[in-house]
């Protein structure tokens, strides 16, 4: 199920920033985090609702479709967040390609392999929102930022072709996925893990926030990479 923070009216147009609750043996999840740190907030003319979902497949769709019908009638944007071990960056994502594979369990234990996420879903759906310029804007605060190219193949990517399949039938709502990731109590016990404190999480987050509200057309600017 859903948990949508609660203790203030919906009247503005709103942003559903979602983060996941924690998986693989951690206790916190950075995503979730910076959900719950940007809740409330009035980002460009919209408020910011924090969204938690399940890191289980298939249950995690419904807690999105239930988020998603709940707010739907003032919602203009939707970002999922998600945590990837080993990023040093904040990374939007390009596309979500519509396949389970998951190398470690979920929290439900499932490991899906080869399924499709939407069975006779198009292969894959690019992100409708700008994000070569959420990258340059964050980058200009100081916030290490950069387009990934691949979601994985875990519940992250589940979430996010399941977020754009799903906003095929709602226009003028945009949407996406970018990655965060550990926080540094998460890092001090795997050596060698790279890590962002929280706080400059939730300055990055808030920019792209901003800048994916504001901007419509994306920079024509380079954002590929060689492998």
């Amino acid at each position: 199920m859903a948990k949508p923070e609660t203790g203030f009216p919906t009247v503005l147009p709103t942003v559903l920033l979602m983060g996941f609750e924690p998986f693989g043996g951690e206790s916190i999840n950075p995503s979730w985090r910076v959900a719950q740190a940007l809740h409330g907030e009035v980002i460009a003319g919209a408020q910011v609702v924090a969204v938690q979902l399940p890191c289980v497949f298939g249950v995690a769709l419904s807690a999105l479709q239930q988020a998603l019908a709940q707010h739907g009638p003032h919602l203009v944007l939707v970002l999922a967040l998600g945590q990837a071990t080993g990023r040093c960056e904040l990374t939007p994502e390009r596309v979500a390609i519509n396949v389970d594979d998951a190398r470690i369990p979920d929290n439900a234990g499932a490991r899906p392999v080869d399924t499709a996420v939407v069975p006779g879903g198009p292969a894959a759906y690019f992100s409708t929102l700008p994000i070569k310029a959420m990258v340059a804007a964050m980058r200009a605060e100081g916030v290490p930022a950069s387009v990934s190219q691949t979601a994985g193949t875990f519940v992250c990517n589940h979430v996010f072709y399941g977020l754009m399949h799903a906003l095929q039938t709602r226009r003028g709502v945009r949407g996406g996925f970018m990655h965060v990731p550990l926080l540094p109590e998460q890092a001090a016990r795997l050596p060698g893990q790279p890590s962002l404190e929280l706080a400059t999480q939730v300055a990055g987050v808030r920019v792209a926030l901003s800048t994916a509200l504001l901007w419509h057309d994306d920079l024509h600017a380079t954002g590929g990479a060689e492998h």
